[in-house]
């Protein structure tokens, strides 16, 4: 069974087993769903509101925007499980004789540029998902202000999540090249994103 297609109480409880996916990437993937849909939400919330009259174009296309993220987080749930299933069925590939190590280590090699670009899309969907978070604060329902809080903290842990995913993969990567531009532009990202993040939960507290 997916692990979207698994009960609440059965994704956390398997999180919680000995099983080693689901993990922190999946989990992270899953808070990015939410800090999406809690933005979709809000906007869905402003609309027909004539205090909002002059915002409903505004809150439309980001209501319609995040939920195509929300979907994009939900589908990288299970594909960045797989990822790392990758991982572990190297580990059992043989390793007696020179070509068996040559093949292992290249397809170990994959499993973890795999596993690399995974976390990295979460971290990409999540900046995407704040700058649409961003341009609702103080133009969407003021009831529902603390909704958007929570996202930006979704989505603020959903991208650092990510991130540590990235760095454990890229650690001794034998192809530095590809590792150091996976950090760089992890970096970048981080730079951008976490100071927006703080940002859009300042201007919701500030706004209670």
């Amino acid at each position: 069974m997916k692990l979207v297609d698994q009960t609440l109480s059965g994704f956390v409880d398997l999180t919680a087993s000995n099983a080693p996916a689901p993990g922190g990437g999946a989990a992270s993937a899953l808070e990015g769903a939410m800090g999406a849909a809690l933005t979709a939400m809000v906007c869905s919330l402003t609309q027909g509101k004539k205090k909002y009259e002059e915002y409903q174009e505004l809150t439309a296309g980001v209501a319609d925007q995040a939920q195509a993220l929300k979907a994009k987080f939900v589908d990288v749930i299970d594909r960045d499980t797989e990822a790392f299933n990758a991982v572990s069925a190297v580990f059992a590939m043989p390793k007696d004789t020179d070509e068996e190590k040559t093949a292992r280590s290249g397809a170990m090699l994959t499993a973890l540029k795999g596993c690399t670009e995974t976390p990295f899309e979460m971290m990409e969907l999540s900046y995407a998902a704040l700058e649409l978070t961003d341009r609702v604060v103080g133009k969407s329902n003021a009831s529902a202000a603390s909704d958007l809080g929570c996202a930006a903290l979704s989505l603020k842990a959903a991208i650092q999540g990510a991130w540590l995913n990235v760095l454990i993969n890229i650690a001794g990567m034998k192809d530095q090249e590809f590792a150091d531009r996976y950090r760089a532009q992890g970096e970048a990202l981080l730079a951008k994103a976490l100071p927006l993040a703080d940002s859009i939960y300042e201007k919701v507290l500030n706004s209670l």
